[in-house]
């Protein structure tokens, strides 16, 4: 993860890969960690509002953090997953810095 970024660059190191992986991840793990449903959900909204230049994201972070326990990865999930979890955690630092 990089210190510092801001969120312009957070946003380029990570969207297109995210775009790819959250869909998989929620194929691929949803039936057994269906928390992560709730995750996609809050990244479409997420993602939805970043595409419209809405830039009032703090509601959407705050869920992230609280679904998550804070991006915290369960223990029996593929490097994708944790990835995500990573990524969207990198984003959320960076908007809050």
């Amino acid at each position: 993860m990089k210190n510092n970024q801001t969120f312009e660059q957070a946003k380029e190191n990570n969207l297109e890969k995210l775009e790819m992986y959250v869909p998989v991840v929620s194929r691929v793990h949803g039936p057994t960690h269906p928390i992560f449903y709730e995750v996609q959900k809050v990244y479409n909204q997420l993602i939805n509002k970043i595409n419209k230049k809405d830039t009032n994201l703090k509601e959407e972070f705050e869920t992230l953090r609280t679904i998550t326990e804070d991006y915290k990865i369960p223990s029996d999930v593929c490097e994708t997953y944790e990835a995500v979890y990573n990524m969207l955690k990198e984003l959320d630092q960076a908007y809050n810095q």
